[in-house]
């Protein structure tokens, strides 16, 4: 499927015609009022379809990209031919979106059926000005990189284990021309990476460490690194999960995902920012090699940690990628995702991440970017006096408070622990976002929540 550009209409096309509430003040058309996410079909006298679509108020601009998705969504199974886009209202950051949620709208979550969906048998036209091409051609690399890592998250467990997703990243790598490199358990026994060892060593697939470095500017020094959590699969270890709901822990690897196809994302624009992403990759699994509750382990930073629930696990992932960062690479901005608690879910529910940072100046530059695109992000306290539920008799510090109060808090001051109290460090909880239900599927599937939160704030890193 191609994107093109053009200037005139082809009255024998299907067209999308959107519309905001206010044009539609005075009169209707054809009982259409330009509610956000309403459309109504006409035909015209050549038989072609109009979509009027409608794009709401102007409180509805960040999420243009959700009206187009959805449309496209329920009608392409329709479409024969070329579709164009009436986009003589729309401005360029408009035009991108519409597109992100158009190219979004053809993901296939069915990738491992044996029958396939008929291939796409349309193109789509932008009616605007040749200069609005580059918008376009950025919405559609943005909507396949998210279709992309979302496919990731979706993929069963017994595909997606911590070596396919250092094959994913590599992949990615060599075709979008940016470095990549492997930790397999060797390497990460001898570099010292304790902490995901221990949670991948009850499981048969080895654990990975996956670096991603896109550095245009090779002499300059890292503007960010990325870190992802990437537990391919939780069981929760000897602290085992319920059964309810456990098949949906494939999607444990969320923040990895976001992480990975952020990396890939900046390369395919050609920022001029050095970016790393870091994802610690294990399978959490229950085996006679287990790690235990009570176990004390070691970690990349030196210090010890003392385990109280096994189920806590992708903290540890994340310690070791963080003191990595923090120690050997030094960027500017160290920011980290994770569907890390639940907790955070029970604070913010589905509409935002749960945000950690001492810097104001992150915060509200992240805050800002994610009202705009509608991925939000809300920020929750690190109090010092937290740093006291996470004391220990025995090692440095425990991976868990046993109190069940402010979770996703404690949560993030134990990696602000392995961050050397780094000034720029970002810690954002996606436990809610990442993972849902949506159009796509009957069950939750992925959202692709992540991308484009962290490419627009790597844009503003462009100097």
């Amino acid at each position: 499927m191609k994107y093109k550009v053009k200037e005139k209409v082809d009255h024998s096309k299907d067209i999308i015609i959107p519309f905001r509430k206010s044009e539609l003040q005075s009169e209707k058309i054809a009982d259409f009022d330009g509610e956000f996410g309403s459309y109504q079909l006409l035909y015209s006298n050549e038989g072609s379809r109009i979509y009027l679509l409608g794009l709401g108020e102007d409180k509805h601009t960040n999420r243009l990209q959700e009206v187009f998705r959805k449309l496209v969504f329920k009608e392409k199974d329709k479409w024969k031919g070329d579709v164009q886009i009436d986009c003589s209202k729309l401005e360029d950051k408009e035009i991108m979106a519409a597109a992100i949620g158009m190219e979004m709208a053809m993901y296939k979550i069915g990738q491992q059926k044996t029958k396939k969906e008929d291939k796409i048998k349309f193109d789509f036209i932008f009616l605007a000005q040749k200069s609005t091409k580059a918008a376009v051609e950025e919405g559609k690399a943005t909507g396949e990189t998210i279709n992309s890592i979302k496919a990731l998250v979706d993929a069963p467990p017994n595909v997606k284990t911590p070596a396919y997703l250092g094959q994913w990243a590599e992949a990615s790598a060599n075709k979008y021309e940016y470095q990549c490199k492997l930790w397999d358990d060797k390497a990460l026994k001898k570099d010292g990476f304790e902490a995901i060892l221990a949670v991948g060593r009850g499981s048969q697939h080895e654990s990975r460490l996956i670096k991603c470095s896109y550095l245009p500017k090779p002499d300059a020094d890292i503007d960010i690194v990325l870190v992802g959590k990437g537990i391919t699969f939780d069981t929760g270890g000897i602290s085992i999960k319920g059964s309810t709901n456990l098949h949906y822990m494939k999607s444990d690897m969320g923040g990895a995902a976001a992480v990975l196809g952020a990396v890939e994302l900046t390369a395919r624009l050609g920022l001029q920012v050095n970016v790393v992403g870091l994802v610690g990759s294990a399978e959490n699994a229950v085996d006679g090699r287990s790690y235990l509750p009570g176990d004390v382990i070691k970690s990349y930073s030196g210090k010890t940690i003392e385990i109280i629930n096994t189920d806590a696990e992708g903290r540890l992932a994340l310690a070791d990628g963080l003191n990595y960062a923090a120690k050997k690479l030094k960027p500017e901005v160290l920011l980290d995702m994770a569907t890390l608690t639940g907790s955070a879910v029970r604070t913010l529910g589905y509409s935002a991440a749960a945000m950690f940072t001492n810097s104001e100046a992150l915060a509200l530059r992240l805050t800002n970017i994610g009202e705009s695109i509608y991925e939000r992000v809300w920020r929750l306290p690190m109090y010092e006096e937290m740093e006291e539920e996470l004391h220990s008799d025995v090692a440095d510090v425990k991976n868990l408070s046993e109190k069940p109060v402010a979770g996703a808090s404690i949560a993030a001051k134990f990696l602000e622990y392995f961050t050397e109290e780094h000034p720029g460090w970002v810690h954002l909880d996606i436990a809610g976002v990442a993972f849902g239900s949506n159009e796509y599927a009957k069950m939750k599937s992925a959202s692709g929540y992540g991308v484009r939160l962290a490419v627009e704030f790597i844009k503003t890193l462009q100097s």
